[in-house]
């Protein structure tokens, strides 16, 4: 079952491969509309997960990740084909206590979060807003096929 997810748990806190109950994903087009997309899944995933009551801050979360997979790792001028893969994808991973959400996107660059003070900007809290809503987060580089990076952050569940 963890089998597609591997590389996306390369570079996670350590979790127990043993104690996951779910996982999902799904290909995210080229496009801003695909951050409407990753909400949609992601609210239909965590209520199949019965975690419904996480939305509003793992939604928020996703849509950061996904908005800056799209806006700094597939720059405009590059050309893409229907041929390729998809170049963004969202993992859900769920856990017994914890809840990852990866986004892997074609870029090598390292996320890189804003250090000034300027809290009154339209953009560039992305990042900070990720480790605002979720317990942790972090990045890795994928190795091999396919090439690129991903950026993932987790909530820890409470226990039942």
């Amino acid at each position: 079952m963890l089998e597609p997810f591997e590389p996306l748990r390369q570079g996670l806190p350590p979790i127990d491969p043993a104690a996951v109950s779910s996982s999902a994903s799904c290909a995210l087009p080229a496009r801003y509309e695909a951050v409407c997309g990753a909400r949609q899944f992601t609210k239909s995933t965590l209520a199949r997960w019965e975690l419904g009551e996480r939305f509003d801050d793992v939604a928020l979360v996703v849509s950061e990740l996904v908005t800056n997979a799209l806006r700094h790792a597939l720059p405009a001028d590059v050309p893409r084909t229907g041929e390729q893969d998809p170049p963004v994808r969202l993992h859900l991973m769920r856990w017994t206590s914890r809840l990852v959400c990866a986004v892997r996107d074609p870029s090598d660059e390292s996320p890189v979060a804003r250090e000034e003070d300027d809290f009154s900007a339209e953009s560039g809290r992305g990042l900070f807003l990720v480790d605002s809503f979720s317990d942790s987060w972090g990045w890795h580089p994928l190795a091999g096929r396919p090439s690129g990076k991903v950026v993932w952050a987790l909530f820890r569940l409470r226990a039942e």
